[in-house]
């Protein structure tokens, strides 16, 4: 048996597979087998309907179904977005309020989610168990074809949008889920850059509207409107359907023949087809405004973008893949010369714009700055133009691109996908193509265009290659527009202003009889939201039972051994001759003042030279040589320890026959990098600024955790100071100081070298083939001979915390993100599992059904940090604030009435193994048991969780009450909100926040 051919397959059992096919109404269109991923793929179509179903069988145990609708909006109302939320609400087989969260609450799902794209919808998951896979294939198929929100107007309300009104004395204001969601990205300058780049390119296709929404625009959506897309485009002709995996290949012709076979035939594929979008004959100018803080600094914070669509046609996959290398060229690491001759310009502070996008039908490229002063947008233009001019003309190094063909291949080859299940990957790239009616296999293929594009470069030379892309795409490319987004401090509140006006208008034009109806329809409406489901309905919904689940926790094979006075973690899993490879430092002796420099520390061993090599080269040589390296602190409480774990983790990958390679750059970076380059770490600082600034609109409940985390533990003080609003203000500060004492700072950079760097406390960690393994062991022996045997000690005292008083960040945003959080061992909790069981309920039912589902947040949920004993509540895009802590402390009363049958409590435990024991890729597998050994959780100690994980009862959930009512009772609120609402916040609780403006 050759070692591509799949385990179950021969001829035989193929015939015999297409029989069944042709039984139950399905033609072969196509069969190819796929070298690249070891899988054969049979293309169907079903003969009734002409939905089209891509069958992918392979040993990959991570199986994944998909099913594709093409949904081209003719406006922004958001239908696309608001029917993907709605079909989840209920369905014909499966009739209740929510089975997305009963899926949520109890399946081994390894992906459950739906997206919407701007021409298509997306219902995708994944799952390692074939019970739970086709249990959950079974659910998305009966929500996206006989979904009750066609018939159920308060589903459009609380998912789309509706007027909401408490009571007839009281304002009107807007409700839903997706309205919200789209508050919060029409806050985001970068998400509305991007917004306005796309539209502007597309004036005529449906690429021009807004498949998400404008919130602006939500209201005036009608639920007519809302079923008629569903009636027109979720039928089975308009269809898609992805299978991958190592299941039965028939079993999934039989799922789907049950559900296609109640339709008739269908032009809706017709219908849906996205019209490509005409050139432009000249260049187009846009200028936009962006909700910018009151008092804000704004002389450079202005965002220019140039975008240009790059063909009225499709490419070809030649074309595109050429292209994919030349956007990595340009832009993809930050020696690329496009890159870095933007930020060296000091023109701005951080690029944005994505390169080259070809997921649409026709493929665009973007680049530009933001944090740009007024008089300089011109000058960021002239200089995109001649940088690309001089490219053109003069090529690329060829060490350039030899780093970006190893880098793009490795990646290829490697097929890492994280926690991104590899059949959905492969759907998303065959999608791409497919969705256009053009052919879906040949996305799936590599081999053949990159040896192509290889030989060409060889033969040619690259200048032959990717100057005339340059030039014929871009720089003669009439279709161009450019973007410039300028700061607003009075837009967010005249946004405000005007939804307020049409709400007035709304409630002006309402009779006494019509506010009392719109009061009674919203507490009709948020009952029915309230209201649990019927236990009959809940046992619709397929689960497993504690039986389907292992009672040991995945194994990850560990052998520690040592050399030359250093630990060595070593995990013998195959990586497809990959080595992947930590090197850990002890972070606890560097003086306090130095914490805060640790990530452009970091930064630099990546982005500086040495004395033999520019950053350029350095960068280049491990493109070339390796998969990548990366450098970052890693912090955590160690649960029963006072000092927190503080590390530095070097992170590399190679291939096996490179791992010399891997550890020699290692060593060049750490040892070798000189900190001598003001000018460079003064973009690092910039880049670091932008970004964080950018995070607070964007993941304010990510700023608000680290923010109460550094209130309640010196782990979280520590992260928080690198990552947070602390290291905000410091990058701020710094900014100003590299001109006034670089002696300083670079001094301060080398201290930090110098007592991290030793093989006292280092520890190593190795995942790859035990064969592999064995022959990195002398190239690692070296990498640690050449570490200094002790460290340059300066120890100083971490132990410190921020203040605990309860604070807003106010940023210039329409959405609130809302966090409330206590230390519950304070109170005298023991870990058990059950928190896990625990925790994660009250997730998917208390706080999504009153944060989410009525509250018309966009979420709502809970973290339990077991190391530091931190319990925490966060929201997200949520438009209310002291309603959102009304929930949080309403949890305890939750718990302490909470009644459930053992259906209930099996799906609670079920969904917490899934969460507490996740499927991971191999070099994944070698990384978290990393983690497990520097927070001191044993095996056993994992095997004892996961019994008490399986043996929770009711019992735990009404104690677990007591732990939670330490946050309702001491908890510390932080929130990152408007001015408004925060002002709202202090009026009726005065003094409740201390107010911390950011923006």
């Amino acid at each position: 048996m050759q070692a591509n051919t799949i385990n179950f397959w021969n001829f035989k059992e193929m015939d015999e597979s297409h029989d069944i096919a042709e039984k139950l109404g399905f033609e072969k269109i196509s069969e190819q087998t796929i070298d690249e991923y070891k899988s054969t793929a049979v293309l169907y179509k079903h003969k009734k309907t002409g939905a089209e179903v891509m069958s992918v069988s392979n040993d990959d145990e991570n199986k994944v179904f998909g099913i594709v609708f093409r949904t081209p909006p003719e406006d922004s109302t958001g239908i696309p977005h608001i029917l993907e939320h709605s079909v989840f609400c209920g369905s014909r087989k499966y009739p209740l309020k929510d089975p997305f969260v009963e899926l949520l609450k109890g399946s081994l799902h390894t992906f459950l989610n739906a997206f919407t794209s701007p021409d298509r919808t997306c219902y995708p998951v994944a799952s390692t168990n074939v019970k739970d896979f086709y249990n959950l294939v079974d659910v998305y198929l009966d929500a996206v074809f006989f979904p009750k929100c066609i018939e159920d107007f308060q589903t459009f309300q609380q998912e789309g949008w509706h007027y909401e009104l408490n009571n007839p004395a009281e304002d009107i204001s807007f409700k839903g889920v997706v309205f919200n969601e789209m508050k919060g990205i029409y806050s985001q300058p970068d998400r509305i850059l991007g917004r306005v780049s796309r539209q502007a390119l597309f004036p005529e296709n449906t690429y021009g509207v807004d498949s998400g929404g404008d919130p602006k625009v939500i209201p005036k959506l009608t639920f007519e409107e809302f079923k008629d897309f569903h009636r027109r485009y979720y039928h089975p002709g308009n269809a898609k359907i992805w299978f991958y995996g190592d299941d039965d290949p028939n079993e999934r012709l039989r799922i789907l023949s049950g559900y296609l076979d109640q339709f008739e035939a269908s032009s809706a594929s017709n219908e849906s087809k996205v019209q490509p979008q005409k050139l432009f004959s000249a260049p187009k100018r846009i200028i936009e405004k962006y909700p910018a803080g009151e008092g804000e600094d704004l002389k450079k914070k202005h965002m220019v973008c140039l975008n240009w669509l790059l063909s009225e046609e499709p490419l070809g996959l030649e074309t595109e893949l050429a292209l994919g290398f030349l956007d990595h060229l340009l832009l993809g690491t930050p020696a690329s010369p496009l890159r870095r001759i933007l930020l060296e310009s000091g023109l701005g502070d951080a690029i944005v714009g994505g390169g080259i996008e070809d997921e649409l039908l026709q493929p665009q490229f973007s680049v530009g700055l933001k944090g740009v002063s007024d008089s300089d947008i011109q000058k960021v233009e002239e200089l995109v133009a001649d940088t690309l001019k001089k490219l053109a003309e003069e090529g690329f190094a060829p060490e350039a691109v030899e780093a970006s063909m190893n880098t793009i291949e490795f990646s290829l080859r490697e097929n890492n996908t994280g926690s991104f299940p590899r059949g959905l990957s492969l759907m998303l790239r065959s999608i791409g193509k497919w969705i256009y009616d053009m052919d879906p296999f040949e996305p799936l293929r590599y081999e053949k265009r990159l040896q192509s594009l290889k030989a060409r470069i060889a033969e040619e030379g690259s200048k032959a290659v990717f100057s005339p892309l340059i030039e014929k795409f871009i720089l003669n490319n009439p279709h161009r527009v450019t973007v410039e987004l300028q700061p607003d401090p009075d837009k967010a509140s005249h946004d405000e202003t005007v939804e307020k006006e049409i709400l007035e208008k709304v409630r002006a034009g309402m009779t006494e009889e019509d506010l009392a109806e719109l009061a009674r329809a919203t507490q009709e409406l948020r009952l029915k939201q309230e209201t649990p489901d019927p236990p009959e309905a809940l046992r619709s919904v397929p689960s497993l039972s504690l039986q389907d689940i292992p009672r040991k926790p995945i194994h990850v094979p560990t052998e520690i051994g040592e050399i030359n006075g250093v630990k060595v973690l070593q995990h013998d899993l195959f990586t497809n001759d990959v080595v992947y490879a930590e090197i850990v430092f002890d972070m606890s002796l560097l003086k306090k003042e130095h914490l805060q420099l640790v990530p452009l520390f970091c930064q630099s061993l990546l982005e500086m030279g040495t004395k033999d090599m520019d950053f350029v080269q350095l960068n280049q040589l491990i493109g070339r040589k390796t998969g990548g390296i990366s450098v970052y602190p890693f912090t955590s409480s160690v649960r029963g320890k006072v000092d927190p774990c503080t590390r530095i983790i070097v992170r590399g990958k190679a291939m096996a026959g490179r791992v010399e390679d891997l550890f020699n750059l290692m060593n060049c970076i750490l040892q070798e990098v000189q900190f001598t380059e003001q000018q460079r770490f003064k973009q690092l600082v910039c880049q670091n600024k932008a970004r964080m600034e950018s995070q607070l609109r964007g993941s304010g409940h990510g700023i608000a955790a680290a923010r109460m985390d550094a209130k309640l533990n010196v782990a979280g003080w520590i992260a928080e100071q690198m990552r947070g609003i602390s290291y905000l203000e410091f990058l701020r500060d710094l900014e100003k100081k590299v001109d006034q004492d670089w002696d300083e700072i670079a001094s301060s950079l080398e201290g930090i070298r110098k007592s991290l760097l030793s093989r006292k406390g280092c520890l190593v960690n190795m995942t790859a083939d035990g064969k592999n393994i064995t022959n990195s062991t002398n190239f690692l022996a070296k990498f640690l001979d050449s570490l200094p045997s002790d460290p340059f000690s300066e120890t100083g005292s971490w132990h410190a915390q921020l203040s605990s008083g309860n604070e807003a960040i106010v940023i210039p945003t329409q959405v609130n993100y809302v966090g409330k959080a206590a230390n519950i061992y304070e109170t005298g909790y023991q870990l058990s599992g059950s928190a896990y069981v625990i925790s994660k309920h009250i997730r998917n039912t208390w706080l999504w059904d009153h944060i989410r589902v009525s509250g018309g947040a966009y979420g709502g949920f809970c973290d339990f940090d077991t190391h530091s004993g931190v319990f925490s509540y966060l929201s997200y895009r949520d438009p209310n604030l002291l309603k959102t802590l009304d929930v949080y402390d309403g949890t305890p009363s939750f718990l302490r009435e909470i009644e459930l049958d053992d259906d209930t409590l099996t799906k609670a435990i079920i969904g917490a193994i899934g969460y507490v024991d996740p499927y991971r890729l191999p070099n994944a597998k070698g990384y978290s048991s990393l983690l497990r050994y520097l927070r001191g959780i044993t095996d056993e100690e994992r095997e004892r969780r996961r019994e008490e994980i399986l043996s929770t009862s009711l019992k735990d959930f009404k104690e677990f009450a007591d732990a939670v009512e330490a946050v309702k009772n001491n908890g510390v609120v932080v929130a990152v909100a408007s001015p408004e609402d925060v002002a709202v916040a202090n009026g009726e609780r005065p003094g409740f926040f201390d107010v911390k403006k950011v923006l």
